[in-house]
Formats: structure tokens, sequence, C-alpha cells
């Protein structure tokens, strides 16, 4: 692996990290609802950039939460700036990463198939 591609994963890592403890005790945006983690961290080579994959289970409305994301990532960047050691800040970049919502469709979807096979035996 190159040295540069440790470097970035290390502060992909760092980044994951650090939004996540924000997000849960320093952001106080009412639009932002329901329990946010964030999945995946991944800033571009030249740092100007970083998308942020956030999972959101029990929203009131997840438009409204990424919305509101989007507001208060300049609030997120300083804090990141304060935090993290970096020439540059990224750009903060949400996207929604519904694979843990996937997942449990699935999960209850295997469920329901286990309990029809149940019933036919």
């Amino acid at each position: 692996m190159a040295k540069n591609e440790t470097r970035l994963n290390r502060i992909n890592e760092e980044l994951k990290k650090e939004i996540s403890h924000i997000l849960t005790f320093d952001l106080k945006n009412p639009n932002v609802t329901g329990m946010l983690s964030v999945t995946r961290a991944k800033i571009t080579p030249d740092f100007k950039y970083a998308k942020i994959y956030v999972s959101i289970l029990n929203s009131k409305d997840v438009d409204k939460t990424m919305e509101g994301l989007k507001e208060s990532s300049g609030f997120i960047r300083s804090k990141i700036a304060k935090s993290i050691n970096l020439r540059v800040t990224p750009e903060l970049v949400f996207e929604l990463d519904d694979s843990l919502e996937y997942g449990m469709r699935i999960e209850n979807i295997l469920k329901e198939i286990k309990g029809e096979n149940k019933d036919n035996k």
C-alpha cells in the first residue's frame, strides 16, 4: 500500500470518529433528528473535499435531516479544524448511506421466510 494511501485511510478514520463525536455531542440543529451514525469518510487526495456517509435511523424526516447536515457543515468543519491538524480542512459533503436500513430489511424478509417454513412443516 502506498504511503499516501495509508495517510488518507488514517485521516478518513480520524474524520469519521471526530464527526461522529460532533454529531452526538455538539450539533444543536433542530432539523437533524433520529439516530445518526457516520459509516464512512472518504477524503480526496488533495484534501479539499471529504464525503461523509451517514446512516439515519428513527428520523422524523430523513430529507430534512440531510438538509440540516448540509446547513451545519460549516459548523462541523470549524470543529474539525480545531481538533484535527490538517493544512486544509476539507469541504464536507454529506451522503446518505442506507446500507444499514437495507440490511435490516433483508433480515426481516429472511425472518418472514423462516417463519413460513416452520408453518409449512
